[in-house]
């Protein structure tokens, strides 16, 4: 097989950089935040126009890049735009060098973005070889959001699942053999506003949500656990209370549950539990409604996907990549739940997410790239022996 050749350091650095420069942070606007959309149209577009991949726009703004015939094996890689925001980190779109030139500094570069400049370069690296299947970069407006609306309309404009996902963020450079799921469940606990002067007048909201918390965080999880991902957890993530009017008895209050979920777990079965819960009676009105769903992800450590990684690695002269689980819920479950494999893997270091220095090494990108152009070459261009990873 002939070896493919990535684009200089320099290049991949300044690649790196462009991204990093331009802010594109999570707001309440989400994937509709013109700055992400901007981004979106941007530079990720005049990157891929400079490159000469062909590429097209779906409803939500992700850009999605195609190349090598249909039909055969097909693997993409879903890579974000959305950053956490840039909160205290000074300079967050600096895109510095840092560490005597080793490291570029900057907002979303150890998540997203730089984990993004890899697979662009693996990706661009493979424009004019002969492919023996499909080959999808798809960069989505999301990135921060929960949920998996921008991965689904990538998927709607496809038309197809494709058999291996990389989802590009930074996980140290480790392979997610799995990662747990979530659904937000959403409660609204309603009594009668009065003047606090006269409390017995009213029916007070916030006590109704003090029962509705301490029912809903007593429930027992099970004794089921995963190997890699231990017991599903159960948190409240906001509290808040209207009217917003000073010495008033509230009258609605609402919280947020995050019920994470084990591979296997039901979904449906746990909204229910939390709404039975949370189900306090009279004097309160109590409402329960499901949020956003991730599905949870799951691949063997010696399936096709992982064994396909592996031998790519190492035709590229890298180690493979040390295997981990995540807590997190990201977009690797919808993938899974449609039946392909899907997993997290790419260079940055998770630790940096959302810090106030956050960075990348050079040498991390780098291999980051290498290892993705290694997954490529192994799944698409070397079809007669794939039987071999």
């Amino acid at each position: 097989m002939t070896r493919t050749t990535l684009v200089p350091p320099a290049r991949l650095t300044d690649w790196a950089r462009r991204l990093v420069a331009a802010p594109s942070p999570q707001t309440d606007l989400f994937e509709r935040e013109p700055a992400v959309q901007g981004f979106l149209a941007g530079p990720v577009v005049e990157l891929l126009d400079e490159i000469g991949l062909p590429h097209r726009r779906d409803g939500m703004g992700s850009v999605i890049v195609e190349i090598g015939p249909e039909g055969g094996p097909s693997l993409m890689f879903m890579a974000y735009a959305m950053t956490h925001p840039a909160n205290r980190m000074a300079d967050p779109f600096g895109a510095t060098l840092v560490d005597g030139g080793t490291r570029l500094r900057g907002r979303g570069v150890a998540e997203q973005k730089g984990a993004l400049a890899a697979a662009l370069a693996a990706v661009a690296a493979m424009q004019d070889r002969a492919l023996g299947g499909r080959l999808v970069l798809a960069i989505t407006s999301a990135g921060e959001t929960g949920r998996h609306d921008a991965a689904a309309s990538v998927l709607d404009v496809l038309g197809f699942v494709p058999d291996m996902t990389v989802i590009v963020v930074g996980t140290s450079g480790r392979l997610a053999l799995a990662n747990k799921g979530r659904i937000d469940v959403e409660v609204a606990v309603r009594g009668r506003a009065a003047h606090s002067s006269t409390p017995s007048a009213g029916i007070d909201a916030i006590e109704g949500a003090r029962r509705v918390l301490d029912r809903v965080l007593a429930l027992d999880m099970g004794a089921r656990a995963h190997p890699g991902l231990g017991q599903a957890t159960l948190a409240a993530t906001s509290i808040r209370s209207w009217p917003e009017a000073t010495h008033t008895i509230q009258d609605e209050v609402r919280l947020v549950f995050d019920r994470r979920l084990l591979p296997g777990d039901d979904p449906e079965a746990a909204f229910a539990a939390i709404a039975r819960a949370a189900d306090i009676g009279p004097p309160w009105e109590v409402d329960c409604r499901r949020g956003p769903h991730m599905f949870p992800a799951e691949i063997a450590a010696d399936g096709r996907f992982a064994r396909a990684v592996t031998a790519g690695c190492l035709a590229r002269g890298l180690s493979p990549p040390a295997p981990f689980y995540s807590h997190g819920a990201l977009d690797a479950g919808l993938f899974c739940a449609k039946g392909a494999e899907a997993a997290l893997w790419g260079p940055g270091e998770t630790i940096l997410w959302h810090s106030d220095e956050e960075s990348i090494a050079l040498a991390d990108l780098q291999a980051g790239a290498e290892g993705y152009l290694g997954l490529i070459e192994t799944v698409l261009c070397s079809a007669p022996r794939r039987s071999e990873y």
